[in-house]
C-alpha cells in the first residue's frame, strides 16, 4: 500500500468530512516560503486570490455547506450536557456569545495570514505558516521564534486530534453499553475497558489505510450514520416536550458549572484548525465580511447548537448525559438503533481523525526513514499510536464529560481563541492598532478569556476524575 502524499496542486486543500466540529479531516499543502523583514515587502496591489490555482476551487455554496458539515456533528450531542452545567438562560446567552467569540477569533486569523501572504507574495497559507509568517514579519524579539510558532500550532493541532481519538472511543464504549447491557444483563459485569479493547482488533486494522481518497466511504457511512441518530434523537427531544415542567429546570447555576460550560462548547463548536484549507480552497474574496461564508456558516452553525443544546436540557433536565442519546430511554427500539448508529458513526469517524495526527508525526520523520521501509513503518507508526490512544481511553474510563472539558480547555481554548488574539496582535505591530488603540485592549480581552477557560476548565476535569 502506498504511502498518502501531499497534495500537489498548491491551492488545494483535499478533505473528508466527518460532519464534527472539531474533529475532521483537513489535508493542508506544506507552503514553503522566506519572509524578509521591513515594511518594503508590503506589495499592497498582490492579490492572493489571483494567485491561487486550485483544481476544484470551492465557490459559495460550497464552502457554506463544507463548514456546515465540519461543524454539525458529534460534537453537538455533547451541548445539552453544557446547557445542564450552566442553566438554560446563562446556557442560551453563553452558547451565542462563544459562537460569536469563535467566529471573530477565525476572522481574524484569516485577515493575518491575507496580510502575510499580500507581503511575502504567496498565494495561500495554513494556520502553522501563518503563524509562521507573522512571527517572521513582526517584532525583532519574535522573529527568531517564528518556526517554534510553526511548530507549537503544529503540536497542538496533532494533540488536539490524537486526544479525539481517545475521546471517541469512550464515547462508542459508553453507547455499546447502553445499546447491549438492556438485552445482555452481564455488561452491566464488565470492567469499563472490556468494549474499548473489543474494538481495538478492528481500529488496528482500519487504521492501516492510508489514501485519502479510500477514507471516503468511511466519511459516507460516519455522515449516513449520524442523520440517523440525529433524526431518531430529534423524535425523542421533542415528543412530549409540552408536558415539561420549566420549572424543573435550572435557569442559572452556580459560577462553578462555567468552566465545565466553556469547555464543552468550545470542543462542540471550535474548528479553527479546519477553516484556513477552506479559506485556500477559494479563488474569490468571499469568505469574510459581513455576509461572507464564514459569518452565514456560524449564524446557521450557532443557531443549532443553541437551540439542540436548550431543548436538549429542558427535556431531560438532570438526567442529562455527557451525549444525548445517552438519555434516551432504554427498551426501546428507536432509541436503540439510535445507540447503534452513533456508535457506527464515531468508529468511522475515528478514522478521518485519526489520519491528521499520523500524517503530522509522518512528514516529520519519513525522511529520515529509507522508502523501503516507508510501508513496515508506517504499520509500526499506526498500530502504535492506536494502541497509545486506546490506553488513554482505558485510563480515562468512562469520563467521557471530563475528557470533552480536557480537550477543549486545553488545546481549543489556546488554538481557537489565545493564538489567532495573539497572531492578530503581532501582525499589525508596525502600523498599529487603531484609534486608541483599541484592537489591543480588544485581543488583550480574548487572550485574558483564553487564559481563564484554560485554567479553569483544566481544574474542573481534574476534579471530575478525582471525584
Amino acid at each position: 500500500m502506498e504511502v498518502a502524499e501531499r497534495p500537489k496542486d498548491p491551492g488545494l486543500a483535499t478533505s473528508l468530512n466527518d460532519f464534527n466540529s472539531t474533529w475532521t479531516l483537513i489535508k493542508e499543502q506544506d507552503y514553503h516560503f522566506t519572509a524578509a523583514s521591513g515594511r518594503e515587502e508590503i506589495k499592497p496591489d498582490y492579490n492572493p486570490y489571483e494567485h491561487r490555482q486550485v483544481e476544484h476551487p470551492n465557490g459559495y455554496l460550497s464552502a457554506f455547506l463544507h463548514i456546515a458539515k465540519i461543524s454539525l456533528g458529534t460534537g453537538i450531542l455533547a451541548i445539552p450536557r453544557a446547557f445542564k452545567s450552566a442553566g438554560l438562560v446563562v446556557g442560551f446567552i453563553g452558547t451565542i456569545l462563544v459562537g460569536l467569540l469563535c467566529t471573530h477569533a477565525i476572522h481574524i486569523l484569516v485577515k493575518a495570514s491575507q496580510k502575510v501572504c499580500r507581503k511575502t507574495r504567496t498565494p495561500s497559507l495554513g494556520f502553522a505558516d501563518t503563524a509562521e509568517g507573522v512571527f517572521k514579519l513582526g517584532p525583532n524579539a519574535l522573529r527568531r521564534h517564528s518556526r517554534f510558532a510553526k511548530i507549537f500550532v503544529e503540536a497542538s493541532l496533532f494533540s488536539v486530534h490524537f486526544l479525539a481519538c481517545s475521546v471517541y472511543l469512550v464515547f462508542i464504549s459508553i453507547s455499546l453499553t447502553e445499546l447491549f447491557s438492556t438485552h445482555f444483563p452481564i455488561v452491566n459485569t464488565w470492567d469499563i475497558y472490556i468494549f474499548k479493547l473489543i474494538i481495538l482488533a478492528p481500529l488496528l486494522i482500519c487504521g492501516q489505510v492510508r489514501e485519502l481518497k479510500h477514507l471516503v466511504p468511511f466519511s459516507f457511512i460516519a455522515n449516513m450514520m449520524l442523520l440517523v441518530t440525529f433524526a431518531t434523537t430529534g423524535y425523542y427531544l421533542f415528543s412530549e416536550i409540552d408536558k415539561v415542567d420549566i420549572r424543573e429546570r435550572n435557569m442559572v447555576t452556580t459560577f462553578s458549572g462555567i468552566p465545565s460550560f466553556l469547555s464543552t462548547v468550545l470542543f462542540s463548536m471550535e474548528g479553527i484548525g479546519t477553516i484556513m484549507p477552506v479559506e485556500n480552497s477559494m479563488v474569490t474574496p468571499s469568505f469574510i465580511g459581513c455576509f461572507g461564508v464564514l459569518n452565514s456558516a456560524m449564524t446557521v452553525i450557532i443557531t443549532l447548537y443553541t437551540a439542540i443544546g436548550f431543548f436538549g436540557y429542558y427535556k431531560f433536565g438532570e438526567k442529562t448525559e455527557a451525549t444525548i442519546t445517552a438519555s434516551l430511554p432504554r427498551n426501546q427500539i428507536v432509541a436503540e438503533v439510535a445507540q447503534g448508529a452513533i456508535a457506527i458513526a464515531v468508529f468511522f469517524s475515528f478514522m478521518l481523525v485519526f489520519y491528521v495526527p499520523v500524517d503530522i508525526v509522518w512528514s516529520y520523520i519519513k525522511h529520515r526513514i529509507s522508502k523501503s521501509r516507508w510501508n513496515i513503518s508506517q504499520i509500526i507508526l499506526r498500530c502504535t499510536m492506536i494502541l497509545t490512544i486506546t490506553g488513554i481511553a482505558i485510563a480515562g474510563g468512562q469520563n467521557l464529560g471530563q475528557l470533552i472539558d480536557l480537550v477543549g480547555a486545553i488545546f481549543l481554548s489556546t488554538l481557537g481563541l489565545f493564538v489567532p488574539a495573539f497572531l492578530d496582535l503581532i501582525v499589525d505591530w508596525d502600523e498599529g492598532w487603531g484609534a486608541y488603540n483599541w484592537r489591543l485592549f480588544k485581543d488583550l480581552v480574548v487572550m485574558a478569556f483564553a487564559i481563564f477557560g484554560l485554567v479553569s476548565g483544566v481544574f474542573c476535569a481534574i476534579q471530575g476524575f478525582i471525584g
